[in-house]
């Protein structure tokens, strides 16, 4: 990807295996482009509000027509004991969508998500690996590559 704009697309892409029940983790360091990523997965969706990062709030919830959907932001968790505290465990059910950046900083307690997608830096611009953990992140996958 070489700028944000396709960061953007690759969002948009994603979009297209959205359902309600679905997990996508996103990993990477700071400033590989996780939130731009989510930020098109929602314009994808129809979504035109303002996209912020919860990197402070850890939450930020959207509801998209029949669609709920929260993007996570577990950056400042400084051990997993503070996910246990945190009272998300019920946000991640069959009725919605959970987008998490920086899952590894809940450790073990967050079950393995439908589709994983690391971003890293490649040269000037990024790289993306998508990876599914299920039959649904398969047919996820599936749907984003025939749109990217």
């Amino acid at each position: 990807m070489p700028d944000a704009a396709a960061t953007l697309r690759v969002g948009e892409a994603l979009a297209g295996g959205v359902a309600a029940g679905r997990v996508l983790h996103l990993r990477g360091e700071l400033g590989t482009g996780k939130t731009t990523v989510v930020r098109g997965l929602l314009r994808g969706l129809g979504f035109t509000g303002r996209v912020k990062s919860p990197s402070y709030t850890l939450v930020e919830p959207y509801s998209i027509s029949s669609l709920n959907l929260y993007h996570f932001d577990f950056y400042r968790f400084k051990d997993r004991t503070e996910w246990l505290s945190s009272g998300f465990r019920e946000y991640f059910n069959a009725d919605s969508v959970c987008l998490v950046e920086w899952p590894e900083r809940a450790g073990t307690l967050l079950a393995p998500p439908d589709l994983d997608l690391a971003l890293e830096f490649a040269g000037e611009g990024r790289r993306a690996i998508l990876h599914s953990h299920s039959r649904t992140g398969e047919l996820w996958l599936l749907s984003f590559l025939s749109r990217a």
